[in-house]
């Protein structure tokens, strides 16, 4: 594979699986059920960027932005320069005009999807990010039902990151936490690479995998490894 430019994650496991970073100007999809913790390590993946330096936007669309930033804090106490990055303007946490304007809508096909671009080329714009992530896309979804449209939409949206020459991470929604269950919504085939995340059923406990499904044009592990949430952060144990 040709040398490409490419985004640590901060998390070592993680990059130990996509060849040492998330290439530069790339789409990625963070998939996982209910508990697996995509929202948490998109949230560290851009924390970890700030840190060093690089000017990061988090946006949600599904919840106040104040509450994942206290959930993140909560789950990451040792993070305790994360106020510190904010004030700084090098991380950003925001979203609310958007999740608030989805909810509160009657139709949600009257809040366009135009309408979430601009928002979050807004906030994109606010401290000239070089890596965004969008948490979900699968809100997204519900708010253009004919299938074509929906994927019409999602392929402008990769086209305005690229554009706005930043690096993406895009979480979205597994129907099953299982990886036996994995099925490819429509979404999965447009973006560059995709993260997934499980709950695996281990005798009487629950076991926590990922693996990379895909990453575009780019040398990836093909192993299923297991990881932990740590008050630290994320442990992703790569196989050596």
């Amino acid at each position: 594979m040709a040398n490409v430019e490419r985004l640590s994650t901060g998390i070592e496991g993680l990059d130990q699986l996509i060849d040492g970073g998330i290439p530069a100007m790339d789409q990625v999809i963070i998939a996982g059920g209910p508990g697996s913790g995509k929202t948490l390590m998109s949230m560290e993946i851009l924390y970890n960027a700030a840190k060093r330096g690089v000017p990061s936007a988090f946006i949600a669309l599904e919840e106040d932005p104040k509450t994942v930033l206290a959930n993140f804090k909560r789950a990451f106490p040792s993070f305790g320069d994360v106020d510190e990055l904010i004030e700084k303007g090098v991380f950003v946490v925001g979203g609310e005009d958007a999740a608030m304007r989805i909810q509160s809508s009657s139709d949600s096909e009257s809040y366009s999807f135009g309408n979430i671009v601009s928002d979050i080329e807004a906030i994109v714009a606010s401290n000239n990010s070089k890596l965004v992530a969008i948490d979900s896309i699968s809100l997204l979804k519900l708010l253009i039902s004919d299938k074509l449209l929906y994927r019409k939409s999602m392929i402008a949206l990769t086209t305005n990151m690229r554009r706005l020459g930043v690096t993406s991470v895009l979480t979205a929604e597994m129907v099953s936490s299982e990886r036996k269950d994995l099925k490819f919504s429509q979404e999965f085939f447009i973006f560059d690479g995709i993260i997934a995340m499980y709950q695996m059923e281990q005798e009487d406990r629950r076991a926590l995998g990922v693996e990379i499904v895909k990453l575009r044009g780019s040398n990836h592990s093909w192993s299923l490894v297991p990881y932990e949430i740590t008050p630290d952060g994320f442990k992703v144990y790569s196989v050596q």
